[in-house]
């Protein structure tokens, strides 16, 4: 079966959504590429290949249709080549990365410098695999400030436009403003020589600052691909070329249509770049969780080698070094604790406030921050490895991705500018036929007046953006989108199904009753011990943890998935478990069922012991409430939510813990498979499931929900298997979730209701349809000026989600 890989990289060019549409096209044509998505806010794409060469001919087809590729240089220390035979295997082994363009080894210095659309990860673990480490050569982690220099360079072009803009504006239309200047131009330097400077003026702004609209605007346009700057070009080509011919050639014109409109040209420009660089400096914001979170990296380690403690660059931190922590010190990476005791602040990664103490054997992650103690700490994982890593990039993928709701608004926009430019060329052809005179000067201005005005950034701004800051302000919260489609999908579910072990209780059960038929207590809890210290069950270390050591040994152990356990231990036959158990291997349990009954009563949880086949008394384990649980399940219920709870337990212990917890829908006695059947039960009813819940048993269950959520304490199983992850392990962040869920997606209908209305609105205005009524026509820099604002004010709504306050 063919591999699929995911790349993602930068892409140039990208400035409305009809881009967008264009640059997935483009991808998607390429034979290998099994998925795309381009994404306008972070100008990236997302492309899921095939292998290598794929990749090579997506960044070509993404050059040939004008929005090229942008591919990050490498430079890599490679250690271990000694010869030219290790260069080719180096270089075939970093050219069978998707997403690698060129790789180049320099044998000499022990160098090579790749070309790539994937990240410098990738590089070191294909050359690790082929037996070569790999470390970067003068580079340090650092945020990606590209959208910063963006905005410098748009700031920097709007002063410069600005300033050559501002006497064609005051030339022409103060003139108009203020008769009696005017007067004073004709009778100084006369409307010939003002028409002139202005000419010169406003094609310097054309020329200048305005110059990246026709670089890409033009080829666009050649290619039968028209987009925003290709609007814009329009405009602004049609007022200036219309001006020229008046001031240079007058008698070209008809009678009495001689007029300039050079300021239009020149307006046109600033104003856009006014709005450009005011949208880039909110989409720049709108990035702030992952730069928050990159900013969480140490550059530095203070690492024990020969004894001695040396400050280490982070690249050069490996698995199995120990690390010095001091107090008020950022971990560096992730570990686990050798000696010491402290107190670490992992709000950072959890957005929990309170620290949590860390002993010996306790785990670290990377970037939260050590408390009053020192530490010592022997690093387990590096680079991409580590939890921090690893939420970035869940935060970058969900801030990547594209809703459902997004692939209508791309289907619009792709028809969208040409449909803008047949109906300005429509608009011109009626002022020109019924337009009062001089009717060539009222159809120049409706027809630059409707291509600026409905330049598409906003919708293809409406949804990313409210993504990006949506899905930032989740991970201040402790709440990560592994899945983008689940931010849609969240916000519509109607059950909330919880799990009981370690999702409403805390996990760590205790030993309450020891109930033999024979013999005491002591014995049976031995012998019950001895064969639960071999699983992994949190039920199973509360048992252990109550016996009398040392415990005998086990022959013949099992694990049965769903019923329990089973072992020899001195020669007898020890089975565990639930009545399933009993029933399945033909025991009589009904010896038993009193004392079941009466603990399942007090919500404890029965285990029933059986020796050599024959009934052999009773276990009781309590596993205590969250304190949060409660508080949880009302606020979900007052959401409007149906909770319902899923536990493994029997009817009566279920219903008693239900009941404490105020959840009248309790399905018990449910293995891994039932609560996918109780799952898809409540589904064909026509309700959307969210199931929350941790543990290698719920996989299957957070697979088949409309939205998985996983507890983040739980384990890796469970997390690659659900769509949210709660990075605190408190169920209490589903109230989170779903209210960052909502006020995004009621963000992003704010977003697109702004976008089309104020194009369905303004675009007939545009176009003079309140002329006949009220003589009144839009300007072509009045246009421009409402276009940038459109963009400007779609990006700061999506900024109001970044003080969305958590419900817990």
């Amino acid at each position: 079966m063919t591999q699929v890989t995911e790349i993602r990289f930068g892409v140039d060019g990208i400035s409305c959504a009809s881009c967008v549409g264009r640059a997935e096209k483009a991808i998607t044509s390429v034979a290998g590429v099994t998925g795309a998505q381009v994404d306008l806010a972070r100008a990236s794409a997302a492309v899921q290949m095939d292998n290598a060469e794929t990749g090579r001919a997506v960044a070509g087809a993404l050059k040939s249709a004008g929005y090229p590729a942008l591919a990050q240089t490498y430079r890599l220390a490679v250690s271990g080549m000694t010869c030219a035979s290790c260069v080719g295997r180096v270089e075939h082994a970093l050219n069978a990365v998707p997403g690698v363009l060129s790789a180049h080894v320099n044998l000499a210095d022990g160098s090579t410098t790749i070309s790539s659309l994937t990240d410098i990860g990738a590089l070191q673990r294909a050359l690790a695999a082929k037996g070569y480490s790999a470390t970067p050569l003068g580079q340090a982690d650092q945020v990606d400030n590209r959208q910063a220099a963006e905005a410098q360079h748009l700031l920097r072009q709007f002063g410069i436009a600005a300033a050559l803009t501002l006497p064609v504006f005051v030339m022409e239309m103060g003139g108009h403003l203020f008769p009696a200047l005017h007067h004073l131009i004709a009778q100084s330097i006369g409307m010939q020589t003002s028409w002139l400077i202005q000419f010169v003026l406003t094609t310097l702004v054309l020329a200048w600052p305005g110059r990246g609209f026709f670089t890409k605007g033009v080829p666009a346009l050649l290619r039968w691909a028209p987009d925003m700057n290709a609007l814009v070009v329009l405009g602004t080509s049609a007022a200036w070329a219309f001006s020229t011919v008046a001031l240079f050639a007058p008698g070209l014109l008809p009678d009495g249509t001689r007029a300039v409109y050079f300021e239009a040209a020149a307006v046109i420009v600033t104003l856009i770049l006014l709005g450009r660089w005011l949208e880039a400096r909110a989409k720049g914001q709108t990035g702030a969780a992952i730069k928050r979170l990159v900013g969480l990296r140490p550059k530095t380690a203070r690492v024990l080698r020969d004894g001695a403690a040396v400050d280490l660059p982070i690249a050069e931190v490996t698995r199995g070094d120990i690390l010095i922590i001091h107090p008020g010190e950022r971990i560096a990476t992730d570990g686990v604790v050798r000696e010491g005791t402290s107190f670490v602040d992992e709000s950072m990664i959890t957005g929990e406030p309170v620290p949590v103490e860390k002993r010996s054997g306790d785990t670290l992650t990377g970037g939260t921050v050590n408390g009053n103690g020192a530490l010592k700490m022997r690093v387990t994982a590096v680079g991409g490895d580590t939890m921090l890593a690893r939420i970035i990039a869940m935060v970058e993928a969900a801030q990547g991705a594209r809703l459902p709701v997004q692939d209508l608004v791309n289907r619009i926009t792709t028809w969208f500018v040409p449909a803008v430019m047949g109906g300005a060329a429509a608009t011109a052809l009626v002022w020109l036929i019924f337009g009062p005179s001089p009717v060539l000067s009222y159809a120049l201005v409706a027809c630059v007046s409707v291509l600026i005005i409905a330049c598409p950034c906003a919708m293809g701004l409406a949804t990313p953006t409210a993504i990006m800051v949506g899905t930032g302000r989740a991970a201040d919260l402790g709440v990560l989108f592994r899945q983008g489609d689940a931010l849609q999908a969240l916000q519509g579910v109607d059950v909330v199904a919880l799990d009981k072990t370690g999702t409403l209780t805390s996990g760590k059960p205790a030993l309450t009753d020891v109930l033999p038929l024979h013999g005491t207590a002591d014995a049976l809890l031995r012998d019950v011990a001895a064969v639960e210290a071999l699983s992994e069950h949190p039920l199973a270390h509360a048992i252990v943890t109550a016996a009398s050591k040392p415990l005998p040994s086990v022959s013949d152990f099992a694990a049965i998935p769903g019923y329990g356990l089973s072992g020899t231990v001195e020669g007898r036959k020890i089975l565990i478990g639930a009545a399933r158990l009993f029933a399945r291997d033909k025991i009589d349990a009904a010896v038993l069922l009193p004392d079941v009954e009466t603990l399942s009563a007090a919500g404890k949880t029965p285990i029933m012991v059986a020796i050599d086949g024959a009934p052999a008394g009773v276990i009781g384990v309590a596993d205590t409430l969250r304190p949060d649980a409660k508080s949880t399940v009302v606020a979900l219920q007052k959401m409007g939510l149906r909770v319902v709870m899923l536990t493994g337990d029997n009817a009566r212990t279920g219903t008693a813990i239900g009941r404490a917890l105020g959840i009248s829908e309790v399905i018990a006695d449910t293995l891994p498979a039932d609560k996918v059947d109780a799952i898809r039960a409540l589904q064909t009813k026509g309700a959307k499931v969210a199931f929350v819940g941790d543990g290698i048993n719920d996989a299957p269950a957070l697979a088949a929900a409309n939205v998985g959520v996983a507890i983040g304490t739980g384990t890796d199983v469970a997390i690659e298997s659900a769509d949210v992850v709660l990075m605190s392990g408190d169920p209490g962040g589903v109230l989170n979730a779903i209210a960052i869920s909502r006020a995004t997606m009621r963000n992003i209908r704010q977003n697109l209701a702004w976008a089309f209305g104020y194009n369905i609105l303004l675009i007939p205005v545009a176009a003079g349809v309140f002329y006949p009524i009220w003589g009144v026509l839009l300007s072509p820099a009045l246009a421009a000026g409402a276009m940038a604002l459109s963009s400007v004010l779609v990006v700061s709504n999506a900024l109001r989600l970044r003080w969305v306050k958590g419900e817990r």
